[in-house]
């Protein structure tokens, strides 16, 4: 495509052959970069992490001697674990990031060499199954409100005089309308991600194994939504006695062991 750095009318092409890394992260390291990145000004460089990469001498060449580890910076984090596993993957399909200005201005910023799923060090596990059982607690409270209705006769929320038997139901047809929609066939609404790995963890704390038919009972959620998800936190067995049940990956079982021995 053509270069244009005078206007918004082309894309900017400038850095394209820079190398870019591709993270998949958790939601809590997530919001908490986000707002890190908007308390702090225009002119502070300050880091929010940084990467460790240790290398087997014995086999320079070899790449699975690589591993790569995050750290955390700064005491904004909280109770967020500060180390991280990043796992690269070997095959992706070739990206490229974009970005936009305020001004409509698109301009390439790279392509993607490599691309981690970013998971808890072995050694904050512990520390992360308290987050989630912290955020699953929170999830569980709701927060209802009261709403003032200027009409305080109630007019609109009690049948009228007549309106009981209006509807006859000696046809067939009127019989069709008046049966009850299934819950299969209303439409589910996608709750927020976070809320709902905290249910999903919740879940799999009363039982093991879990059916995707049976999850999208428990979470009223949209299967292919919840299978997102799925794929994330747990494994699928293909065989065996729990064949055709979803498990929790071994790095996130053992926070929720530890809940139910709590």
């Amino acid at each position: 495509m053509d270069e244009d750095h005078s206007n918004g009318g082309f894309l900017e092409t400038g850095k394209a052959d820079r190398s870019v890394w591709l993270m998949k992260c958790p939601v809590v390291v997530a919001k908490s970069w986000k707002s890190h990145t908007a308390s702090s000004s225009s002119s502070d460089s300050q880091s929010v992490a940084k990467v460790v990469l240790s290398l087997d001498p014995r086999k320079p060449d070899d790449p699975s001697s690589l591993q790569f580890t995050m750290e955390l910076a700064g005491s904004e984090t909280g109770n967020i674990p500060k180390n991280y596993s990043l796992n690269m993957f070997k095959d992706f399909v070739p990206m490229c990031v974009f970005s936009e200005s305020s001004q409509g201005r698109v301009a390439m910023e790279g392509k993607v060499e490599h691309k981690f799923d970013m998971k808890p060090h072995e050694e904050n596990l512990e520390e992360y199954g308290r987050l989630c059982r912290e955020r699953t607690n929170k999830s569980m409270i709701k927060n209802r409100q009261i709403q003032v209705i200027d009409n305080d006769r109630g007019v609109h929320m009690r049948p009228m005089p007549g309106m009981v038997g209006l509807i006859s139901s000696n046809t067939k047809q009127d019989k069709k309308k008046a049966a009850p929609v299934k819950q299969t066939e209303m439409k589910r609404t996608r709750r927020d991600r976070g809320e709902l790995e905290d249910i999903m963890f919740k879940l799999f704390e009363r039982q093991p194994n879990w059916a995707l038919k049976q999850l999208v009972q428990e979470t009223d959620q949209p299967a292919q939504f919840l299978k997102e998800i799925l794929n994330e936190l747990c494994v699928y067995n293909k065989r065996g006695t729990n064949q055709g049940t979803y498990e929790l990956k071994p790095e996130y079982k053992k926070s929720v062991e530890d809940t139910g021995a709590e």
